[in-house]
């Protein structure tokens, strides 16, 4: 069987992900790399024996011997790449957030639709390890009906700068950052239920906060800390059409004690944790229990989940199968998303 010829587009600090699991998929080759950045570009070609390298993507996609792209730009440039990558005839995986608008959202729909082509959104928490054994519980009906979920993902010190900060180019903070992830995560696990209505708050009041000492953290190639015009921190109540409802509060930086992600699921049988680590509860002769399962990864293991996020979109390529995070999945998540910053911005709860 011949390997899929792969195009990178965006050799910025996430695409390493898509590298390394791209060079330990023995059905994958990678044929080129484009970034802005042309010594990047080339570096990462050379790095990964690429035959090619670009600083326009319209280029690569052009390239007939290229199959599928990885797209791991900035989020605003997701939905003009993935329509060209498509309508060039390539299978498409892109990074979460799928774009920065439902309308985009449903631009990149309609060209999957018109292509054949697979699209696969980057909806990594979703590939882990400890969410595959959850969801095993919760398809075999050990929880039940899902009634309610909890989701936060703060950090007390955590602002990139950069793209991140930059609205025009990411399409918000912390929400659409690493809040999609966690609110993605919930929603797939209590069954992909419709939105009904939503209720959201966001907060621009302590910045950056650039003058902390002593405390290191994550920066962006791009770091500036004189830009920054996305939130510090967004909290929401989404409620769906079966009944069900999700609490979800994130941030760049809070006031905190220290950084703290949590995700919680309860349903009529039972309920779980899934961060910080998994834990499922139960009953049992008029008795609750609190059940460890006996896996390796109890918690989120970044590796492990990107690697098995690769390598599902290269054998549904390859076998012509459905992914688990098509592009559907990243419409809705887009309406989420947009109308949380809808509901705060005008004060009023948006329905669906």
């Amino acid at each position: 069987m011949s390997k899929l010829k792969i195009g990178v587009i965006g050799a910025g600090s996430i695409s390493e992900m898509h590298f390394k699991g791209y060079d330990h998929n023995p059905h994958a080759e990678i044929s080129a790399v484009c970034d802005l950045k042309e010594e990047r570009a080339k570096a990462k070609a050379e790095l990964y024996k690429a035959t090619k390298y670009y600083t326009d993507y319209h280029e690569l996609v052009k390239n007939e011997e290229i199959d599928a792209v990885s797209i791991c730009t900035w989020n605003h440039s997701h939905a003009e790449i993935a329509i060209a990558a498509l309508k060039a005839g390539k299978h498409v995986l892109v990074e979460k957030p799928l774009t920065t608008s439902v309308e985009k959202a449903l631009e990149i729909e309609k060209a999957v639709q018109e292509s054949g082509k697979l699209l696969q959104v980057g909806f990594v928490r979703r590939y882990a390890s400890n969410t595959k054994v959850l969801k095993s519980f919760i398809d075999a009906g050990d929880l039940g009906s899902i009634y309610y979920a909890k989701a936060s993902c703060l950090r007390r010190l955590g602002n990139p700068g950069g793209w991140f900060s930059d609205k025009s180019r990411s399409g918000g903070g912390p929400l659409i950052d690493i809040g999609v992830h966690v609110i993605d995560l919930c929603w797939y696990l209590m069954g992909r239920p419709k939105v009904k209505s939503i209720t959201g708050n966001t907060y621009r009041k302590l910045g950056n906060r650039s003058h902390i000492q002593n405390l290191s953290f994550y920066k962006a190639a791009d770091y500036d800390p004189t830009k920054n015009d996305v939130e510090d921190m967004t909290n929401a109540l989404i409620r769906f059409q079966n009944g069900a409802s999700l609490f979800v509060d994130v941030s760049f930086t809070l006031h905190a004690k220290k950084d703290d992600t949590q995700v919680k699921l309860y349903g009529d049988k039972g309920g779980a944790e899934i961060e910080p680590e998994l834990h499922i509860v139960s009953e049992k002769h008029n008795t609750i229990l609190n059940v460890t399962p006996q896996v390796d990864h109890l918690t989120f293991d970044f590796n492990q989940a990107f690697q098995s996020e690769i390598d599902h979109f290269i054998e549904c390529v390859m076998e012509n199968k459905e992914t688990i995070s098509p592009v559907q999945d990243g419409v809705e998540i887009m309406k989420i998303l947009c109308g949380i910053y809808e509901s705060s911005e005008k004060g009023i709860e948006v329905s669906f």
